[in-house]
């Protein structure tokens, strides 16, 4: 209709329909104002009094806890009839009187975390999780603090206790030792007890870090801490138990430092983590790029597909990646 009205003052409504196959009748009907029709009461109905009525009965005390239903039966029980079980919770309805009368537990609308790093020191990810101790029922606590981007641990330490203090502390000279700058820094944790503190979320509002945390029961929303957490507990020697703090914290020391300095990453283009937090992946992927081509040229036919190149590097990170929206225009225009 929108076309014939805007060709309509050019080459008349006749034309305009004729052009695009619009019957004139159904442009007329489109264009003519609908008059408002007042809605016409059932006579079926109740009137104002008889509502008023109900509502009364409703509102009598020894009616106060109990169902629509339960009153409707009793009035029939005395001989008297008002209306039907369903008016009555339309009348209470209308006069915003039906809700749910226990107390139920209203819980929040966590919204999906959907966060980006592009660079090292701009989305951090932390941890705590348990390491077992020497008897049954105790742990030592290993915090964890890693670069989304470059996968490179931070910072760390090794408590017997969770703690929101320690947790301060360890973020704070974390933040200290690389330099963060005020709006620079995202950090994405849980929703244990140390994380949510609201003194752990004032040391991140005076040093300028932006935190974010996951949705209740959702492990998937901090999948970098608990990936590494794995690679921990999973890697040839760690013990099943550590039989001292300061054994958890030698072993620690250790598994730290091979996993930045001499893990090849898979999703790093098998760079370490220290490689890539520094800038230093571009010159180890130049390195063997001229292995692989010095390969190529000693045996071409070793390689059917051409010359071998490096894994890539990563561009960008995410944790919960948004789905990509579908342009419905170019699928018409398709």
């Amino acid at each position: 209709m929108s076309g014939v009205t805007f060709l309509a003052p050019q080459v008349g409504i006749m034309v305009a329909c004729m052009m695009l196959a619009v019957a004139r009748a159904s442009y007329y009907r489109a264009m003519a104002p609908v008059p408002a029709r007042a809605r016409s009461s059932s006579p079926r109905a109740l009137s104002a009094s008889e509502r008023a009525l109900v509502l009364n009965a409703l509102h009598e005390p020894r009616f106060m806890d109990l169902a629509p239903s339960e009153v409707y039966a009793t009035l029939l029980d005395e001989g008297r009839y008002l209306c039907s079980e369903r008016t009555m919770y339309r009348i209470l309805a209308a006069n915003k009187e039906v809700r749910e009368r226990r107390d139920q537990l209203r819980h929040a609308n966590h919204p999906r975390p959907e966060l980006l790093a592009t660079k090292p020191n701009e989305l951090w990810s932390w941890d705590i999780t348990k390491l077992k101790g020497p008897a049954k029922w105790t742990y030592f606590y290993l915090y964890v603090v890693l670069d989304v981007f470059s996968r490179y641990v931070v910072g760390w330490m090794v408590a017997t206790e969770e703690s929101a203090v320690l947790a301060k502390k360890l973020i704070a000279e974390t933040c200290a030792r690389e330099g963060i700058e005020p709006g620079q820094l995202g950090l994405h944790a849980d929703r244990g007890s140390a994380m949510t503190s609201k003194s752990f979320a004032l040391l991140l509002a005076d040093l300028g870090v932006t935190k974010t945390h996951s949705r209740p029961h959702v492990s998937n929303d901090n999948p970098f801490s608990e990936s590494t957490f794995k690679t921990y507990k999973s890697r040839p020697g760690c013990p099943d138990r550590f039989g001292c703090e300061q054994d958890a914290r030698s072993h620690s020391h250790d598994f730290f430092d091979w996993y930045n300095h001499e893990h090849r990453h898979g999703s790093l283009g098998l760079c370490t983590p220290y490689e890539v937090h520094h800038g230093l992946a571009g010159a180890t992927l130049a390195r063997r790029a001229d292995v692989l081509e010095t390969a190529f040229l000693a045996h071409p036919e070793r390689f059917p597909h051409g010359c071998p190149v490096p894994a890539a590097l990563p561009i960008e990170v995410w944790i919960n990646k948004p789905a990509q929206e579908v342009d419905t225009t170019d699928q018409a225009a398709q």
